[in-house]
């Protein structure tokens, strides 16, 4: 035998081509995509000794496997969608609450303008569409998936018997900015809902009466509580909105953007990176501001300035907040 053919050869078509290639940034992982799944493995171990090689759609995915998604996906969606719609109510409520007052320069003389707008967001088929559901679908969404992101969290990293993380806080997912503003934000707008359309409700038996100049009633009345309260809600509901429209519109990416990110090792390339991080920080903080600023030039600075209201209407604004403890 030819010990030629013995010889061992590095065929060209075999052997691939290294390259050197500049390190470049990695890019943030898409929130709305499932973790694959972890079943127990056929000896007994752990899932979470070994990495599962199954697909991320399982046919215990809520139901929902045929179409290749999961719940991760469908709750992001939801979450995204919900937004469309209250962003929706919120341009004509900043219209109505701060911009023609701002222009009028008048409480009574934007009464007539809020009033037009309640008959298009506050019927009994457009209030639950436009406000309601998209509220409770928003707010619903959000706190499943950072439970589920939890739970998901905890199968990977913790122990054998759950009593011990390998990593992480508690297993809770990081805290963005646009997490913290929504949950602060959530509160505040339960209470102003509450104010100026449960309370009214229960009393009353409706808000007919309640309107700008009850707004300035308060803010006469019980200045302190109104003024803290208003502010609050001004500012994390722009800054909740500003951010997550910046999220969705991909300048804002995900819990630690921001933050000094992924580092390559390459000073030019992490350089880039940080001063891109940091002027989209400034860019989106500034539109929230911005945001803020207007909605408050009309807000407080004509509404909350408007002064009590006299008469039986008067008592009556005094009727409603006497009924929240602590006013």
């Amino acid at each position: 035998m030819d010990d030629q053919s013995l010889r061992s050869k590095a065929s060209q078509a075999t052997l691939a081509s290294l390259l050197e290639l500049d390190p470049a940034p990695m890019e943030s992982p898409s929130v709305d995509k499932d973790l694959p799944p972890l079943p127990d493995h056929a000896d007994g171990t752990p899932a979470n000794s070994t990495p599962s090689l199954k697909p991320a759609s399982t046919p215990t995915s809520i139901g929902l496997s045929g179409s290749g998604h999961g719940a991760i996906y469908y709750l992001t969606r939801i979450q995204r969608y919900s937004s469309y719609t209250f962003t929706l109510f919120s341009a004509l409520h900043l219209t109505t609450t701060s911009l023609i007052p701002l222009a009028a320069q008048s409480v009574p003389a934007s009464e007539s303008y809020l009033l037009l707008a309640r008959e298009i967001y506050q019927t009994p088929l457009s209030e639950p569409l436009l406000v309601a559901l998209p509220i409770l679908a928003h707010v619903t969404a959000g706190t499943a998936l950072r439970l589920l992101r939890r739970s998901h969290n905890l199968r990977r990293y913790a122990d054998s018997d759950k009593k011990h993380l390998i990593r992480g806080a508690g297993g809770w997912p990081a805290l963005s900015n646009i997490s913290a503003s929504g949950y602060i934000f959530t509160a505040v707008l339960a209470a102003h809902v509450y104010m100026n359309r449960g309370l009214p409700l229960a009393v009353e038996g409706d808000s007919a009466n309640v309107g700008l100049a009850y707004v300035a009633h308060g803010f006469a009345r019980h200045g302190a509580v109104s003024w803290v309260a208003y502010g609050v809600l001004l500012g994390a509901g722009c800054g909740h909105m500003v951010w997550g429209w910046a999220k969705w519109l991909g300048f804002a990416q995900g819990a630690g953007w921001g933050a000094p990110g992924q580092q390559t090792g390459n000073v030019a390339v992490d350089r880039a990176a940080r001063k891109k991080r940091r002027r989209g920080w400034v860019v989106v903080n500034a539109v929230a501001a911005a945001v803020a600023v207007v909605w408050a030039a009309g807000g407080l600075g004509v509404v909350a300035r408007g002064g009590e209201t006299m008469g039986w209407v008067g008592k009556l604004y005094d009727g409603l907040y006497g009924k929240v403890p602590g006013f």
